[in-house]
């Protein structure tokens, strides 16, 4: 037996006031905790106990021994009722990313029924466009584009495909004429991306009209949630997700433009750090964000099928 749990049954002798109630308490014999004692006065060099017909004491010694050993024990006790606690039940903080425009559109309105369903889990969310270090900020798992995890070794699990089309305002039409196809486009004003610069490249990959045009015009935004609202407000044409454009779409607010356009679809992901030992309330959340978003397909309104960002 080692000095640490000699040290808990020191104390444990003290607050019972003698070996034989002692060792009935931790379900050993007197005598075996009469020799664990010996053992641990033999290594500290002191005398602990005071032994009498009536029961024990501590020594000077064993009195400021037993008060370092009584913290340990209820530090032990402590870590006990911990372990005891993870039943698998999903509890605790979540710390969670998502970007900005997903985390509003999608994931917010969401989070009422998962909270629901994991009462115990309390959710701190960030919602930002930038690249995450899950490891280092200690996140418990980040939504975002699968081409933006450059760590192989993070793992991910796919939420949805995301199909983008353009939009402008009626208003920006209106004053500035509907564009029919790329050549037409590039006389437009084309709402860029700030922190993407690969995403201001807009790629047709139709059959025979496979085509790459760079979006310029006098205004960029840090998040496609701003340039969705600069669209929205008619400072130009965007880019955007079918998600975020559809109700828009079926309000008037947005008007689907060169509906032709078929760019490149991605996925959305979750990232997390190991599915070895993954926490419950993790992989609760996890398992809610595929169930919640995979294979909901929204329909724009001219029939082209979106699966949102």
């Amino acid at each position: 037996m080692d000095i640490s749990a000699q040290m808990l049954i020191f104390a444990t002798v003290v607050e019972q006031g003698s070996i034989s109630a002692a060792a009935r308490s931790i379900g050993q014999t007197p005598s075996a905790v009469s020799k664990q004692i010996a053992l641990l006065e033999d290594h500290v060099h002191y005398r602990l106990l005071n032994r009498t017909r009536t029961g024990i004491s501590p020594t000077q010694e064993g009195q400021e021994l037993y008060l370092k050993c009584k913290a340990m024990a209820e530090k032990f006790k402590e870590a006990e009722a911990l372990i005891s606690s993870f039943d698998g039940t999903p509890r605790g903080k979540l710390k969670i990313a998502s970007s900005v425009a997903f985390g509003k559109s999608k994931l917010i309105p969401a989070l009422p029924t998962f909270i629901k369903e994991n009462p115990e889990v309390h959710i701190s969310l960030d919602l930002t466009d930038r690249e995450i270090d899950l490891q280092s900020e200690g996140f418990d798992a980040a939504i975002c584009f699968a081409e933006q995890n450059k760590n192989p070794d993070i793992m991910v699990r796919r939420i949805m495909q995301s199909r983008r089309v353009l939009c402008a305002s009626p208003a920006y039409l209106e004053r500035c004429g509907t564009p029919k196809d790329f050549n037409e486009l590039e006389q437009h004003n084309c709402l860029r991306l700030s922190t993407e610069s690969k995403r201001n490249f807009w790629v047709n990959v139709a059959p025979d009209k496979k085509r790459s045009f760079e979006a310029l015009g006098n205004f960029e935004g840090n998040s496609t949630d701003v340039i969705f609202r600069a669209a929205l407000a008619g400072v130009g044409i965007a880019r955007l997700p079918c998600y975020m454009t559809d109700l828009k779409f079926q309000s008037g607010e947005l008007v689907h433009v060169m509906p032709q356009y078929s760019p490149p679809s991605t996925d959305i992901v979750v990232m997390f750090a190991d599915r070895r030992n993954l926490s419950p309330k993790t992989r609760a959340f996890i398992d809610f964000l595929v169930a919640q978003f995979r294979n909901t397909p929204e329909k724009s309104r001219d029939r082209a099928e979106c699966i949102g960002l």
